[in-house]
């Protein structure tokens, strides 16, 4: 009984081990990305303080009652989402600063990246791409 007991813990100990080894990736949520141009100042969050060109605003989905002014995303391109360009993505990732909210019905991404940070991992001509984004 006792050599059943200790496999029994030793797995369950493995298996917990594992779990903590998957890449950020594995949980990255998945959404739209659209772009918005300068003017980026005013904002939501900081007023009238500028906060460079690696920002964002923030849907109603990540907006959380302006708790998400602050925080900071990775965000990838994965796919077009229309047939303007069927392949804008260039595989790279970039980090944003949510600056700002990008109200309803206005809003039509996950994330409203400044035009900056869309051109960085994909092809403005697209518009509007399918992301993987997570905080970091």
């Amino acid at each position: 009984m006792t050599t059943i007991n200790n496999m029994l813990i030793f797995s369950m100990i493995t298996l917990g081990l594992a779990f903590c080894f998957f890449p950020k990736e594995a949980v990255a949520d998945k959404g739209t990305a659209t772009f918005y141009t300068p003017p980026y100042v005013p904002s939501s969050c900081y007023g009238n303080t500028d906060e460079g060109v690696m920002i964002a605003a923030a849907s109603e989905a990540i907006w959380d009652n302006r708790a998400a002014c602050g925080r900071k995303y990775r965000v990838t391109c994965l796919s077009a989402t229309n047939k303007g360009d069927p392949h804008p993505c260039n595989g790279n990732s970039v980090v944003v600063k949510i600056v700002d909210y990008c109200p309803p019905p206005a809003c039509r991404g996950t994330i409203d990246l400044s035009q900056e940070a869309f051109s960085s991992i994909a092809n403005t001509d697209a518009g509007k791409i399918n992301i993987a984004f997570d905080r970091v």
